[in-house]
This record gives C-alpha cells, sequence and structure tokens, in this order.
C-alpha cells in the first residue's frame, strides 16, 4: 500500500512523468507538490498524489490541452463525473475530426503530387566531377552533420544533401525540426545543377578522409558518389528519394539580429531554466525547452521561469547547444523573427553557413 510521500525523483519513475514535467506542472498549478521543505526547497508528494500524476501522464501522451486537464483533476475525485466524461469526450471528438481533415488534405496532396514532375529529381547518367577544397568540405560537413535525421519513416531525410551549382557546393541536412547550410568551393564543373543525397554513414566516411589542405575529387556517376583524396576514397551509394526544396524553407522575413558571446550564452543555455514541451510537436518526445528572448539593449538573455513575454521564443534545449557547437565560433548572430518563426544562427563571416530551428509553441 502506498503509505510514504515521494520525493521527485520518486514521483518520476513512478509515474512516468519526467522530473522537469513535474517542475513545470508544479509551476503552472496542475500538480503541486504535497510539501516543499523550506530550506532546501524539495518536493514531496503525497501518495494519493501518484494516481493524479499517472492520469496527468495519460491525457497528456493523449494530446489534452494544458487547461482541460486541470478540470478533468479537479473533477477527478468528485462524485459528479459528468464534467471529467464530457471532457474526454469532446477531446476524442477534437482528435477525430482532426484526424479525418487530415486524411482529406493528404489525400488532396498526393493526388496533386503524382501530377507533377518534381524538378528536385535529377537522374543523370553522365558523370560529374569536380575539385573541392579539403578544409572548406570538411567544414560544411561539420556545420550540417548534427541536423541529418535518423528517422526510419523519413529515409530522404537520413543523409546529407550535395547541391552542385556553378563553382558553389551546398550541403545540407535536415531532420524537419532544425535544418542545417553550408558550402564549399568547387573547380571543374561548368555544367548544369546537379543535387545528390549522400547517405550519412558515407558522409561520414568522407569526412575522415578530410584531413589536410589538399583538394580532393568528388565523382557523381549515376547511382554512385565517391570522394577520392589521394590514394584513398570513399564511395557508395546516393539515396534513391527526393530532397525538400531547402531554399524555399530558408526564406525567412526580416527579424531582430543580435551578437552573442557563444561560450557565456552556452553556459546560460547550459544552466538556466528548462521547460517541458507543452504538445508533442518533435516526434511526440516530450523535451527540455530553453525560452529565450532579446533584452532591452539587444542582447539575447535565457529567460527564467514565469519571466515568458509575447515576443519570446522557445526552442530545443539540446538542439540549440548543437547547432552553437556547429556554428564553430566564438561569435554567431542569432536571428529572431515571430515566435512562431524559425530562430537562425548565423555565423558573422558569411552568409552561407548558419542553421535554424523549429521554435516549439508553449501552452497558457
Amino acid at each position: 500500500m502506498e503509505s510514504e510521500m515521494r520525493s521527485i525523483g520518486e514521483m518520476a519513475r513512478d509515474s512516468g512523468l519526467s522530473v522537469s514535467a513535474l517542475r513545470f506542472y508544479d509551476g503552472a498549478g496542475v500538480l503541486v507538490p504535497a510539501w516543499v521543505d523550506p530550506v532546501s526547497g524539495y518536493r514531496w508528494y503525497g501518495p494519493e498524489q501518484l494516481e493524479e500524476a499517472r492520469l496527468l501522464a495519460r491525457l497528456r501522451r493523449a494530446g489534452m490541452p494544458l487547461a482541460d486537464i486541470r478540470l478533468v483533476l479537479a473533477g477527478w475525485s468528485s462524485e459528479n463525473t459528468d464534467l471529467v466524461r464530457k471532457l474526454l469526450q469532446a477531446h476524442l471528438c477534437r482528435l477525430e475530426l482532426g484526424l479525418s481533415d487530415a486524411r482529406v488534405e493528404f489525400s488532396t496532396v498526393r493526388a496533386l503530387l503524382e501530377c507533377r514532375e518534381n524538378p528536385m529529381a535529377l537522374l543523370r547518367t553522365d558523370t560529374v566531377r569536380l575539385a573541392v577544397s579539403a578544409p572548406e568540405l570538411a567544414a560544411a560537413l561539420d556545420a550540417v552533420r548534427f541536423a541529418a535525421s535518423t528517422d526510419p519513416e523519413l529515409p530522404m531525410l537520413g543523409g546529407v544533401l550535395f547541391d552542385i551549382e556553378g563553382e558553389t557546393l551546398h550541403v545540407v541536412a535536415t531532420d524537419r525540426y532544425r535544418m542545417a547550410v553550408a558550402q564549399a568551393g568547387t573547380t571543374g564543373h561548368g555544367g548544369p545543377r546537379v543535387q545528390v543525397i549522400v547517405p550519412s554513414p558515407l558522409a561520414d566516411a568522407m569526412r575522415a578522409l578530410l584531413s589536410d589542405d589538399a583538394s580532393v575529387q568528388l565523382t557523381v556517376d549515376g547511382d554512385r558518389v565517391a570522394l577520392e583524396a589521394g590514394d584513398r576514397q570513399a564511395a557508395g551509394q546516393r539515396l534513391h528519394h527526393d530532397f525538400p526544396d531547402y531554399r524555399r524553407l530558408v526564406r525567412l522575413p526580416a527579424g531582430h539580429r543580435a551578437l552573442v558571446d557563444v561560450p557565456a550564452f552556452r553556459a546560460a543555455v547550459e544552466t538556466g531554466s528548462v521547460r517541458v514541451s507543452e504538445v508533442r510537436e518533435q516526434d511526440g518526445v516530450s523535451c527540455d525547452l530553453s525560452v529565450l528572448k532579446v533584452a532591452g539593449d539587444g542582447t539575447v538573455c535565457v529567460c527564467e521561469d514565469g519571466d515568458d513575454g509575447q515576443g519570446d521564443i522557445a526552442v530545443n534545449r539540446e538542439f540549440l547547444l548543437h547547432a552553437l557547437a556547429a556554428g564553430a565560433r566564438d561569435q554567431l548572430i542569432l536571428e529572431f523573427g515571430a515566435p512562431t518563426a524559425p530562430l537562425a544562427i548565423r555565423r558573422t563571416d558569411g552568409e552561407g553557413t548558419f542553421s535554424m530551428l523549429m521554435p516549439v509553441r508553449l501552452e497558457n
């Protein structure tokens, strides 16, 4: 029989909610600990709260809004459960209606897709060879590799796009929630634009060859992609998929640009307050968020709990740290638009290398 108080760690273990989620729900007044140590600040939960925590976890997995969850928990122990039943039924109806609408729209999109020619599918029978600067290609791969997808349901994103146009090789990766773009100079290619998706393992093997200042040879021969560095070679099959038109995705409206000192900002992100995602926008997994704002003096800071403003932007904290590391500079430019627009992270020495993070909506 449950009879003892639980620490927040024990409650997280037994309920299925993370520690950061329990902190968030405490701050939101949804699941308040039975007792908080006034000296240490440790949260302790009563035995009767385990059922509420498990119920809360189930309702969040079902995507119920936080406002409705508050009412469900408030009425859960009541003799009159009509309100609870009506809230559950209303949410189920919303989900069913949303699924029905999604099926109709997806059916239309598939029909349109079948009727149009996709210009991204560039199948070539001739061979393309070009020389690429090894340091530039190494830097480009380092700048984008973190954003490549590992989702087996989206194989077209499970690699790095090599987009060859004129004397420039654009290198791109995205997993839908983040995108990174970089470029390297080339010589020897004077033909039309060529695009090829290099599987992530092959891209990693290519990166391992780039250890000196020499030029390397990139070859696209039908389905085969190869990189030669002296007497060493990394080669394999391209991915037979179409990569999304990344050029459309990077057209962002003008926003506020702020120069950040990366070591100091990274430390602030690592040690600052985090939030728990209140919407399941990132593969259905709750994630720690950093909420950022631009202060009056133009600097960027990490919001503390309860310090949210209308112009603030919330992003996946882990993704933000990855992007800062991939930026590989002591100073970077953060470009903010609306809270619903991507956060752009740019280098100060050129516009050709940057990354973008999709914001995460916070429910009130």
